[in-house]
């Protein structure tokens, strides 16, 4: 409905909380669901506030969102950037006739010098497109860019999703890294998580996934805490489900990992596999995402001879993918650290028994060691080959675990719990900022005088002013260091 319809009064089927249906923009810096987490996260949440009743348009870069067909009132909006990282020849220069504008420029020049430059240069592009749109929108969920266009007055109020704090990844990948070359790489890569640290302390409301994430958000990025709301991701009940029909495939081992990164742990899970096949001969491992070519994961394989018994599946369907968790006797999530763990939900969803860590927020997904899953330190091979040797095993307790945690999923963690609680605070960021906008006008009443009009006070406008830049007057800017987010994913791009 336009903004011109809601003001003459037009009636509208309320949503499914009895309220009015809102106008939602739902920001992506990167949206394809098969390139990280983010995209399954906007796909789903997405969807699922289409089925409330809510109006929602996905504005995304590429890799662009995929959304759902069969709902009327979800569509995407392509905000295209120089796509400087797509292949097969990332980190291209474009041609000349590429160039539009000084973002384009400033997105060119950031990578030239070793940045990563799409958080700001979305933001940047966000900012003008919904400026030229303003009334369309109730409200804008920014997921994860935090760049400094969205700070400010916007057009409508602002909700920010950090899925958690990039500090530990850039921590980790500095561990990691050989010889002060690499670690400069990697300060320089991570630079704008300087910017997002800066604009997470402004900002009004923020949700998360997951009580350690918050935790963190309020220590790493100094977020205050009444501004932090949790609100539990969660798997496609229906998608991710058990099939009887589908068969197990004796000693296959499943897992996730987006990258040859320290993040997800996968060395450490191919190390636990060389030493579980010295009891389990026909154990194996199949990892969703790309093959790494070289790096620790590649080294692992060729020095415990394990050539065969990894395989590496990228750019499967829905269906595809999770026929491929039924088929195994195990899943695994080896992380040293997640933020939620979305391949863990999904896992459990289709009753297929998880062995995981106690990285990051792991266990709130996961549950308690020997009632939903078996749970091991992160960073630890032995631990691992236990735990997935145990399970290979014994029939009786994968059955059990497999029970219990599709059990914990439907319980706790699904699209349609998210996407109610995520709209219950659409509602309060509103009426926050209207109130807000009201004492705003009411001060500029006052400072007219009696009898006169702001719009006769100098220096003042007849407008007041928007609720999202009212908002913002009472969240000043603090000092900056280090912020991000990142999350699970499927596959790379």
């Amino acid at each position: 409905m336009t903004a011109e319809a809601r003001e003459a009064g037009a009636q509208e089927d309320p949503a499914s909380d009895g309220e009015r249906p809102l106008d939602i923009a739902l920001l992506t810096y990167k949206g394809n669901p098969f390139c990280g987490g983010q995209g399954v996260y906007v796909r789903h949440l997405s969807r699922e506030l289409a089925r409330l009743g809510h109006r929602v348009e996905v504005i995304g870069s590429q890799p662009y969102p995929i959304l759902d067909e069969g709902y009327g009132t979800l569509r995407l909006t392509e905000l295209p950037s120089l796509d400087l990282y797509r292949q097969p020849d990332p980190f291209r220069t474009p041609g000349r006739g590429e160039y539009r504008d000084w973002i384009d420029a400033l997105e060119v020049a950031t990578m030239w010098t070793g940045g990563f430059p799409e958080p700001l240069t979305f933001s940047l592009r966000a900012r003008r497109h919904l400026r030229a749109r303003r009334g369309e929108f109730d409200v804008v969920h920014d997921n994860q860019t935090l760049g400094y266009g969205l700070l400010g007055d916007i057009g409508a109020p602002l909700v920010t999703t950090i899925h958690h704090p990039i500090t530990v990844d850039r921590q980790l990948e500095l561990d990691a890294a050989e010889g002060w070359q690499r670690r400069y790489s990697v300060r320089r890569w991570y630079a704008f998580t300087r910017m997002q640290k800066r604009v997470a302390r402004r900002l009004p409301s923020v949700l998360t996934v997951s009580g350690t994430s918050r935790q963190e958000i309020v220590d790493h990025l100094g977020v205050r805490d009444d501004r932090m709301h949790v609100v539990h991701i969660g798997a496609d009940t229906d998608l991710f489900s058990p099939n009887s029909a589908v068969a197990q495939v004796p000693g296959r081992i499943v897992t996730t990992s987006s990258a040859d990164v320290p993040l997800k742990g996968l060395v450490f899970l191919v190390e636990a596999l060389a030493k579980v096949r010295t009891e389990h001969p026909a154990a194996h491992l199949v990892v969703v995402g790309k093959r790494p070519e070289e790096g620790p994961v590649a080294a692992a394989i060729e020095r415990y001879g394990l050539e065969g018994a990894v395989d590496f599946v990228k750019g499967i369907s829905d269906g595809e993918l999770v026929d491929l968790i039924r088929s195994a006797e195990v899943a695994c999530v080896p992380s040293l650290y997640e933020g939620f763990s979305l391949p863990a939900a999904e896992a459990m969803a289709t009753g297929t028994p998880l062995v995981a860590t106690t990285g990051g927020a792991i266990p709130e997904v996961a549950g308690r060691d020997g009632e939903t899953c078996l749970a091991v330190p992160p960073g630890d091979a032995g631990a691992l080959a236990a735990g997935l040797g145990r399970l290979l095993g014994d029939r009786e307790l994968r059955v059990r675990l497999g029970r219990a945690g599709r059990e914990r999923v439907l319980r706790h963690f699904t699209w349609a719990r998210a996407a109610e609680g995520t709209v219950a605070h659409y509602r309060e960021a509103i009426a926050r900022a209207a109130g807000l906008s009201r004492s705003a006008a009411g001060l500029s009443r006052s400072a007219a005088g009696p009898g006169r009009s702001a719009a006769q006070t100098p220096g003042r406008s007849a407008a007041s002013p928007s609720a999202s830049a009212a908002a913002h007057m009472v969240a000043p800017a603090a000092p900056a260091t280090v912020a991000g987010v990142s999350s699970e994913s499927r596959a790379t791009c």
